[in-house]
């Protein structure tokens, strides 16, 4: 049994709120498959399993808040992945850290043949378990005052509490004037006027969750997503948008404190790339026609696989290499606040796939239906205020990472080129970098590499 825990979804938090469970009891789930709804002070986000099993307890109700590392939910193993977790821990007992030179560890007496003694368990008025136990036994409804524990010195056991005779079971039935539903059900039923009482409930002990309600919507409302897809916070905007502007004030503070960081910026001449854009646009349909931003991205990514001492994180005094050109695209809520998700392996892909991808990664984030792994996984940010109308833009390092890109406005400039004098599209490009990582000499070679890609369009 593997413990399904709230993760870290960024260096700036450290608690969330479970909005909704995606599975039940008896569920059989996938590495990678979205499991919960995730609430944080920046977005709302479906969390990914981490182990293929069968999903045995679930530990937090909806609307429940925790700290990062809480133990959500408990998942029993595969017999492959059981294998594949017998084998690593095998191999990492035979990695025994090596004694401090010099020091001999004296030979150990054998300690004498423990004499088992009453537990405190028998005593009136307590009883031995653990927190994890006693959860579990809240959940079901046991008195653990009622069970004798078969444990070693009276300790109640998982065994104990899942045999325990109805008697010990005092759930008290629910209030008829009370329908069991998710907070996040709750909220949709009164934006979308719903009855909860007439609503049939799908999920725990027949408790109405957001799919239901959707279903249960008049109108146009029934063909929207399903729950696993909604990005409604529990809380109010209001104080959603004062949340998330602490969180970020936070972070970055100390990425300004920590992080020594230093600036470079450029100048690149987009009249290739501009010319390329238009032509590819003119012989393209609608939906298949690329923006600026989607050549300014690939470029980046592309520099970052040339230049890898950009492209990853610094952690434990020393640089670690990304496993992969992960971009992080800022992306600004309609609330207020920004969420800087990532493009897996976006140097790879083709500029119609990026194109794509970007805006369904951007439409996701503003709906609240991004994965746990897009805003943890970034191995370089990129902001582009292009659109904003600013002309540059120095941003500060999302820690762990050590360098983020800005771009700004593409704007119509009197340029040098050959000798001669003219109009020319320029767009500033700069790079905001962690010193004890890199150097000036570093990021000049990823600004230049940048430039070179722009003026090669068709490489890209």
């Amino acid at each position: 049994m593997v413990e399904f825990t709230m993760p870290s979804l960024g260096a700036d938090m450290d608690e969330g709120t479970l909005q909704e469970w995606l599975v039940q009891p008896g569920a059989l789930v996938q590495k990678g498959d979205p499991v919960a709804v995730v609430e944080t002070a920046k977005s709302t986000i479906e969390v990914e399993c981490f182990e293929t099993g069968t999903i045995e307890q679930l530990l937090v109700e909806p609307g429940t808040t925790v700290p990062v590392g809480t133990a959500l939910a408990l998942i029993e193993p595969t017999a492959e992945a059981r294998e594949r977790r017998r084998k690593s821990e095998k191999a990492e007992r035979k990695r025994p850290p090596r004694p401090a030179p010099g020091r001999v560890t004296p030979p150990t007496s054998p300690e004498p043949a423990q004499v088992p003694v009453p537990s405190a368990a028998h005593e009136r008025g307590h009883i031995e378990a653990g927190p994890l136990l006693r959860h579990l036994a809240e959940r079901s409804g046991i008195d653990l005052e009622t069970l004798h524990g078969s444990g070693p010195g009276g300790r109640v056991t998982r065994t104990d509490i899942e045999r325990a005779p109805s008697a010990a079971r005092a759930v008290a039935p629910p209030s008829p004037s009370r329908v069991r539903a998710t907070p996040l059900a709750r909220r949709l039923a009164a934006e979308l006027d719903v009855d909860l009482a007439a609503v049939k409930g799908t999920g725990k002990d027949g408790a109405v969750c957001a799919a239901d309600v959707r279903q249960a919507a008049p109108g146009p409302a029934t063909a929207a997503p399903p729950s696993r897809h909604i990005a409604a916070p529990a809380r109010p905007s209001h104080d959603r948008a004062v949340a998330m502007r602490q969180a970020i004030a936070g972070l970055m503070a100390r990425a300004n404190q920590e992080i020594p960081h230093y600036y470079l910026s450029t100048t690149i001449d987009m009249a290739a790339a501009m010319d390329w854009l238009h032509e590819h646009n003119r012989h393209s349909s609608v939906g298949e026609r690329l923006l600026p931003a989607a050549l300014l991205l690939k470029a980046a990514a592309r520099a970052a696989r040339e230049v890898s001492e950009l492209n990853g994180f610094w952690t434990d005094d020393h640089f670690t290499a990304g496993d992969g050109v992960h971009l992080g695209v800022a992306v600004s809520l309609r609330g207020g606040g920004l969420v800087a998700p990532a493009l897996r392996h976006a140097d790879t892909l083709q500029l119609p796939e990026l194109m794509a991808a970007l805006k369904d990664l951007v439409a996701r984030a503003r709906t609240g239906r991004l994965r746990g792994s897009e805003v943890s996984d970034s191995t370089i940010t990129i902001t582009d205020l292009g659109d904003q109308g600013v002309e540059s833009v120095l941003g500060v390092i999302y820690p762990p990472q050590v360098a983020l890109v800005g771009f700004g406005r593409i704007i119509d400039r009197p340029c040098a080129v050959d000798g001669l004098l003219g109009v020319r599209p320029l767009v500033t490009a700069t790079l905001s970098a962690d010193h004890r990582a890199t150097d000036g000499v570093t990021g000049s070679r990823y600004l230049t590499a940048v430039d070179r890609l722009l003026q090669n369009p068709e490489q890209l």
